[in-house]
């Protein structure tokens, strides 16, 4: 817990913040001073100073993951690496396309993915689909271009030109809803100058932010746009892994079983018009996700 702690020096009162945590077997205290006064900004203050500890803390071990992954990935041989992307992009489209509402199971996508067999009595659309995604991955791991609208453009058509054609690659010029948000997606007005905004932000922020918060805000800041009438969650979720990719760390699947968490985080994130809750979200579900390379 962050506490206000007062010093007096010489009879003249200071305010400082103060946070215990503990790494390993020691506890450390972080500071940072408030002045003389307390600031009536305070809780945002707290806020802030909570952040920047977890930041630290959180980007140390993300960057302890990224040095055992890359390390397992030398010694690993070339046919080893390409089973473990076709595996991951099994695993990615299933989940992606779940969370979308696919009804395909995770044997039937894996048995789709894998071995080409059409599951029986399921909508054709969910078939197609997970086929584009799986292929539009796969694509996009090989590609040497950087991330832009043209590109993202071209990967949603490729995803619905075989199943919804009316809006494949098309910006939306009409209104949507997010069934059970009360986010309201921008008016389609707004939509081409925020796209424009998200470009220009990425291409100033990607050598500058951390890489997972790169990922993170990048993921945030365009499903909020929502430019899309359908598949804007699965762009997103594309964009998420092309950055990671792209930076050398391994990649994310946000599992099926933990939507309500995901999209509760998008949601506040969304309605307060603030990064810092789906950030924390995703931070932590990534170094859940790669424990294994902590320990």
């Amino acid at each position: 817990m962050v506490a206000i702690k007062k010093k007096i020096v010489k009879g003249q009162t200071y305010y400082y913040l103060e946070h215990s945590i503990r790494e390993g077997k020691k506890v450390q205290k972080k500071e940072v001073y408030l002045g003389s006064k307390i600031p009536s900004n305070i809780e945002e203050i707290k806020k802030d100073f909570l952040d920047s500890i977890h930041r630290e803390r959180w980007y140390k071990d993300v960057d302890k993951i990224k040095q055992r992954f890359s390390k397992e990935q030398k010694t690993m041989p070339k046919s080893v690496r390409e089973k473990e992307l076709k595996n991951f992009a099994i695993r990615f489209t299933y989940d992606t396309q779940r969370i979308e509402g696919s009804t395909l199971t995770r044997r039937e996508t894996a048995d789709l993915l894998e071995r080409g067999i059409t599951p029986k009595s399921k909508p054709m659309s969910d078939v197609q689909e997970a086929e584009a995604h799986r292929d539009l991955f796969h694509k996009i791991m090989k590609s040497q271009k950087d991330l832009s609208l043209q590109e993202v453009l071209e990967w949603h058509w490729e995803l619905f030109n075989k199943t919804d054609k009316a809006i494949a690659g098309k910006i939306r010029n009409y209104r949507v809803g997010i069934g059970g948000s009360k986010f309201v997606p921008p008016s389609p007005i707004d939509v081409n100058p925020m796209l424009t905004e998200f470009f220009q932000w990425y291409h100033k922020n990607k050598n500058k932010l951390h890489p997972v918060e790169l990922v993170a805000l990048a993921h945030l800041k365009f499903v909020t746009i929502h430019p899309f009438g359908n598949g804007n969650g699965r762009i997103s979720r594309l964009i998420m892994n092309f950055i990671l990719n792209r930076k050398k760390y391994p990649m994310l699947v946000v599992p099926y079983e933990e939507r309500n968490s995901y999209y509760n985080a998008l949601e506040r994130s969304q309605l307060k018009q603030e990064d810092r809750t789906f950030l924390q979200w995703f931070v932590k579900r990534y170094i859940k996700e790669y424990k294994k390379y902590l320990r």
